[in-house]
């Protein structure tokens, strides 16, 4: 291999990134394009399979400060017809320099940089593996246990049987170890993306350990004061007091009810939401009918013009 095939050679340019950017500006760049690029995500596309075997190759060096480093040196001594100063496997001087000899004159392997920087080639790691599951939203708060199918290339189809641990949100990502694709250096990983189905009643935000939920009542309960039944995601009631003249949105805490794991305990959050019937009749309708009678006085919206010009 010509040294020229080296040196031209931009990983920075390849990766997407500055060569002023920091580590943790690299590392991001590189997820993003690895979600896209993923094999299993483009199955068939020859192009984007070598695209993201171009952005892995890229990502091992400058994610390594010292690979790094010793990529910078040894760009810029060929572009300057000069030797890096430390050395490496490539003392002496470039121009003209013909390496096919250090890679078995077969051109350059998928692991070109971890040759150049290395030393002797290191055995690969398997290719790590996506999946995807779906799970209950009680499941997602309490936690279980998931097979989860696997058919990796060319390997046979198995399965792999792990803890979904308790409170995880949707979205989320949990990484088996040594549960990928084969190879010499030992199997990749396994990243499992857990989707949540949405629940009739509870919902949650990312990152909370509250529950939420809506609470319809009447108009009369609301006026006069209750005690109402809520149901948990425990599968029990517990009774909520609503103070009399509680007005609708209101938010009241159940302690201790929401998503509990080893750390943290949530509460189940209740907002009150104030219903009305479709259809008022009979002694009902003359009944509301004497209630606003006897309570004229009461305008709710008595400075909304005033707010409104403000």
């Amino acid at each position: 291999m010509a040294a020229k095939d080296l040196y031209e050679k931009d990983l920075y340019a390849i990766l997407g990134v500055k060569k002023s950017d920091d580590d943790s500006a690299i590392k991001k760049q590189y997820r993003k394009l690895a979600r896209e690029l993923h094999p299993d995500k483009n199955k068939g596309d020859k192009k984007l399979e070598e695209r993201f075997k171009e952005v892995s190759e890229a990502y091992e060096v400058l994610s390594d400060s010292k690979k790094r480093s010793e990529y910078d040196e040894m760009r810029d001594a060929f572009q300057s017809g000069r030797a890096p100063r430390s050395g490496g496997q490539f003392g002496g001087g470039f121009q003209g320099a013909d390496y096919s000899d250090m890679f078995g004159g077969g051109g350059v392997p998928q692991d070109i940089f971890s040759t150049l920087f290395g030393g002797a080639r290191a055995p690969r790691k398997g290719q790590d593996l996506q999946a995807e599951i779906t799970i209950s939203f009680r499941n997602s708060i309490v936690g279980t246990e998931v097979t989860v199918p696997l058919n990796p290339r060319g390997s046979t189809p198995s399965s792999v049987t792990t803890r979904i641990p308790a409170g995880i949100g949707d979205g989320k990502k949990i990484k088996v170890a040594g549960r990928g694709g084969p190879g010499q250096g030992g199997p990749g990983d396994l990243y499992i993306i857990v989707n949540v189905t949405k629940h009739p009643v509870f919902s949650r935000k990312e990152g909370d350990h509250n529950l939420y939920m809506t609470l319809p009542i009447t108009f009369t309960e609301a006026a006069l004061g209750a005690d109402i039944k809520v149901p948990t995601l425990d599968g029990d009631e517990v009774t909520l007091r609503i103070a009399p003249g509680t007005q609708g949105g209101k938010i009241l805490r159940v302690k201790g009810r929401g998503v509990k794991t080893t750390k943290h305990q949530g509460d189940l959050m209740v907002t009150l939401e104030i219903q009305v019937p479709q259809r008022v009749e009979g002694k009902a309708k003359q009944a509301l009918e004497t209630f606003a009678a006897e309570t004229a006085e009461f305008d709710p919206r008595a400075d909304l013009a005033q707010r409104a010009r403000a």
